[in-house]
């Protein structure tokens, strides 16, 4: 199994380049069942997870060309809308299709997520938006079967402001019969690079990135040709790999008023952060951060993709930071292994405290979940001596050639071949 080795100390330098949005493609891939013939989406980033969704959609027969940054779609020969156990268990985003299955050909037999390292993230939103427009939902030995002959428009008033239970809904009322009205709904850039998306296929979306979104159903869409917008995640992450190690770095492709959250603690900390062409640069001090207290929050507040980055970050603080996860209730596991890097963290429910300036020494690792792996790999560039982290399958998840990235910013890490 596949791990990093990283060598503390050396401060990052030059430019990177973000790739595309990993939770805007993945929607967007489904989107692609919507209309009959080939759908192109450009800057797609080479993860797994845009391979396993590829994946599902070849199981239902459509045609998925990965070649990134280029991926293509064709649903033409799809006769089995169905998404089984072994695809949805990889990758908890396979739920994105059933919103389309069903708009598009009445029926789908998808499987339910199941449980998430991270914490709870059921689909409840989801199966009411689809009773409340008609379907017929039934739940049988783990499986969601869903058929609907007469879609109709309705207004759903989501409990939470769900990002995929919005994204699925979107989909699915783009082809039903008059107006529906999402309520809560996410604010997220990702849900608009959707409605994006689905209006140039021809659907008629209005407030994506608003608390209310409007869809007036159409009798049918047409392929598209898209490139996807870059990924605020991988830029918050690399902002922040920056500050740790006391850099200088150019992020290029990075929208800034994407992330206005993460800039807004990282100017808070002490790091400067410029609008500098299509990028921001970040030039950090060697002296010690500022301490900050964050509270993670639906967007447009602190994501909590960047909680654990922010955490480690802190640990270069002068004084101590409190953070608080709200999202979601298990998304602290990435505390046990920076302790033992010697980080000093104290845990009370969801709220962490970060004492420093601690300095890090290096450890053997393993990353438990996408975002905690980032994590680790900061905390890897800031320690003292030789990093190793262990199960890096997860940041393949979500991350594009992160070690050569870092490599050529002048960081010294390496991908070999680890224990399990």
């Amino acid at each position: 199994m596949d791990a990093l080795r990283i060598e503390g100390g050396h401060r990052l330098e030059g430019v990177v380049r973000i790739s595309g949005a990993k939770n805007a493609a993945l929607p967007i891939l489904c989107a692609a069942l919507l209309a009959d013939g080939k759908s192109t989406f450009r800057n797609v980033p080479a993860l797994r997870d845009v391979e396993t969704m590829a994946a599902l959609l070849r199981f239902m027969g459509a045609s998925a060309e990965v070649a990134p940054p280029i991926v293509t779609v064709n649903p033409a020969a799809v006769n089995r809308p169905e998404a089984p156990y072994e695809l949805v268990k990889q990758m908890r985003a396979s739920v994105l299709v059933l919103g389309p299955l069903i708009a598009r050909f009445g029926r789908a037999v998808v499987s339910l997520p199941g449980g998430c390292a991270i914490g709870e993230r059921p689909i409840d939103q989801h199966l009411k938006g689809l009773e409340a427009m008609g379907a017929s939902v039934t739940l049988e030995h783990g499986y969601v079967k869903v058929t609907a002959r007469n879609l109709r428009g309705a207004d759903v008033v989501l409990d939470t402001p769900t990002v995929t239970g919005t994204e699925n809904l979107m989909m699915l009322a783009v082809l039903a019969k008059g107006r529906t009205t999402l309520l809560n709904a996410a604010h997220e850039p990702e849900v608009e690079e959707l409605a994006r998306v689905l209006n140039k296929m021809g659907a008629k979306v209005e407030g994506a990135g608003t608390d209310v979104v409007r869809i007036e159903g159409v009798d049918s869409l047409q392929p598209v040709d898209h490139a996807i917008i870059p990924d605020r995640i991988e830029a918050g992450t690399f902002l922040v790999a920056a500050a740790a190690t006391a850099g200088d770095v150019l992020v290029e492709n990075c929208q800034l008023e994407h992330l206005e959250a993460v800039a807004a603690k990282l100017r808070l900390a002490g790091a400067g952060l410029v609008r500098e062409g299509t990028g921001v640069r970040i030039r950090a001090s060697a002296t010690p951060l500022r301490p900050v207290e964050i509270t993670t929050a639906p967007h447009p507040g602190f994501p909590t993709d960047m909680q654990a980055q922010l955490m480690v970050l802190m640990c270069r603080a002068g004084g101590q930071s409190v953070i608080t996860e709200t999202i979601f209730e298990n998304r602290f596991m990435h505390v046990g292994e920076l302790r033992r890097m010697g980080a000093q963290i104290d845990i009370r429910g969801r709220t962490a405290f970060v004492s420093g300036p601690t300095p890090l020494s290096s450890a053997q690792v393993m990353a438990t979940d996408l975002r905690a792996s980032a994590s680790l790999v900061i905390a890897g560039l800031m320690a003292e001596g030789r990093t190793e982290i262990l199960r890096v399958y997860h940041i393949d998840r979500g991350y594009e050639r992160i070690e050569e990235k870092l490599a050529n910013l002048g960081a010294k890490i390496e991908r070999f071949r680890g224990r399990s």
